[in-house]
């Protein structure tokens, strides 16, 4: 093996190296904002079962007729 081809293998080498840190850095951001997100659903989501539960249920003269 020429020295040439040493010289590429371990440029090669620090690229992956780069590209597998920055690609790590990109997953661990979208994990945390995954994880933000589905706290941010979940509390949503217990809102609006809290409001559902506090409404009266709807009186047939409140229904639109079906013509509307």
């Amino acid at each position: 093996m020429d020295l040439g081809s040493l010289e590429q293998i371990e440029t090669k080498i620090a690229f992956l190296e780069r590209a597998n840190a920055e690609l790590s850095d990109v997953v661990f951001r979208q994990h945390r904002e995954i994880e933000a997100l589905r706290e941010r659903l979940e509390s949503l989501a217990l809102r609006l079962q809290v409001r559902e539960t506090d409404l009266p249920a709807p009186s047939p003269q409140d229904e639109r007729p079906p013509h509307y």
